[in-house]
């Protein structure tokens, strides 16, 4: 019941918002995604420390074909529905000082968005698990293409053509298990393990490249990643806080439900070139990013850089390596949430992005510098911050795989320090100009949602356990499944 409450109650907030005009759109849309957190708040609170699947959920849908309305949690689909709804409100608590036009549909978007993504993180049915892949994009689209900034037609129908490509393969894949399927002909997530797992090497190895295909393009993974700089660039803040924050980690919670037990054999084929492309595009958008003149464009190629060493980690298939890339997703949303705020807050002041226009603003806004700090020492996995342990979890587990990927993979640290620590240098440090010399101070919508991010930053930093313990118990089932399934 709670994970059918979970998935609808956005959806209806979305509905019923429609309904409603003026200010108090904002006000209701952010009351609403409070209850969704407050929701999976006692779903936490209920949940037992094991490996086992609960708030499950099975409706009949079509019965001719084997679907149904299959849903549930483990500890990997709690934390990413945590990761959800503690976002969203923050999200929607950024815009309340921008006004957008038709802010009801704005709104009723971002919580339909919400809606799908929770589905994503808690489907047990390959279809019902489409679908709702499917219904994710749908919101994201008119959300950058309504709202978005220069050139967003153009922008935007690449971002739709990559990901409706990959969705594709995805289906073809997913019908092909299902096809497989012993006799009953079911979208069950079991009967496609044991499908998926049936299967000789060669035919393992197709469905891993038609499935691993569409999450690198969500992700993305380099060479697939092009059209993301321009997405997030061009996006309406609230819109690249939504697909850096949540939607990107839809590719690789896919990875580890939907990827690693399925096609065990075909990791083995294919995993190594995949790994290789993870850690390519980690030094590749690193290096991209420190070439950036513009704050928000280099934040996106930082995603790609972060998320390249979090499918590197997945790909590996051993517990560090899963289990730091659990914690490196929670971490990477809060984080990346903040710097695109803070990108915001700066645009919205100046008029600009670049960094040749700003400098000095700690000398008229040491509050935000600090904040400021705080976020990016988050970024780059500062010991006590939340991006450390995660990091660390990862390069130990790539290192179990092969010490020469793990010491190309480690430089993403450097290299993120580079880049990040430059453009604070030179947005907040040195003199003041006539652009930064009257950036005013923070508002208290401003203040709140940065002293959250910092907050959870520094909190789960200190003492991550309680992260690390809700999806232990479902990483190590998982691992073990496929070991397993590989004879090892």
């Amino acid at each position: 019941m709670i994970t059918i409450l979970l998935i609808f109650f956005p959806l209806l907030a979305a509905l019923l918002l429609l309904l409603v005009k003026g200010e108090q759109v904002k006000k209701i849309a952010l009351g609403a995604a409070i209850i969704e957190f407050a929701i999976s708040i006692f779903a936490v609170t209920q949940f037992q420390h094991n490996a086992n699947v609960q708030f499950e959920a099975s409706i009949p849908w079509i019965r001719s074909l084997g679907i149904s309305f299959h849903v549930g949690m483990d500890g990997i689909s709690l934390l990413l529905v945590m990761l959800t709804t503690f976002l969203v409100p923050i999200i929607i608590l950024t815009t309340f000082k921008n006004n957008y036009k038709n802010p009801a549909i704005f709104y009723s978007l971002i919580l339909a968005m919400q809606m799908a993504l929770v589905g994503v993180f808690v489907s047990l049915d390959g279809f019902l698990f489409y679908v709702f892949w499917e219904l994710a994009l749908i919101p994201i689209y008119f959300i950058c293409l309504l709202w978005g900034g220069e050139d967003r037609a153009r922008i935007t129908f690449k971002f739709f053509i990559y990901t409706l490509a990959g969705s594709l393969l995805m289906l073809l894949g997913l019908i092909y298990l299902y096809q497989n399927t012993a006799g009953t002909h079911s979208f069950n997530i079991d009967a496609l393990y044991k499908a998926g797992q049936g299967l000789d090497s060669l035919h393992q190895g197709y469905v891993f490249l038609a499935i691993f295909m569409a999450f690198a393009i969500k992700m993305p993974i380099f060479p697939l990643h092009t059209w993301q700089p321009d997405t997030y660039t061009t996006a309406p803040a609230p819109g690249t806080m939504m697909l850096s924050g949540i939607m990107l980690k839809m590719g690789t919670y896919g990875l580890i439900r939907w990827l690693l037990p399925v096609v065990p054999l075909g990791l083995e084929q294919w995993g190594h070139l995949a790994i290789t492309l993870s850690v390519i595009g980690i030094i590749y958008a690193s290096c991209i990013a420190i070439a950036q003149k513009d704050f928000k464009r280099l934040i996106a190629y930082s995603s790609i850089a972060h998320v390249g060493l979090i499918s590197a980690g997945i790909l590996v298939a051993n517990v560090q390596g899963v289990q730091g890339a659990m914690i490196q997703m929670l971490s990477h949303g809060v984080n990346v949430v903040g710097l695109f705020f803070i990108v915001d807050i700066i645009q919205q002041r100046t008029g600009k992005r670049d960094f040749a226009s700003l400098g000095g603003i700690r000398n008229v806004n040491s509050q935000f510098s600090v904040l400021f700090l705080i976020v990016l020492l988050g970024s780059v996995a500062l010991p006590l911050t939340n991006g450390f342990i995660g990091e660390f979890l990862l390069l130990n587990g790539v290192y179990q795989y092969s010490a020469w990927i793990a010491a190309f993979a480690g430089l993403s640290v450097i290299l993120g320090a580079v880049y990040m620590l430059r453009s604070y240098q030179s947005i907040m440090l040195g003199e003041t100009n006539s652009v930064t010399s009257s950036f005013a101070p923070l508002s208290g919508n401003e203040k709140t949602v940065l002293v959250i991010l910092c907050a959870a930053i520094i909190a789960f930093g200190v003492y991550p356990k309680p992260l690390l313990d809700i999806a232990e118990p479902a990483v190590v089932k998982l691992v073990e499944g496929v070991r397993l399934a590989l004879g090892k």
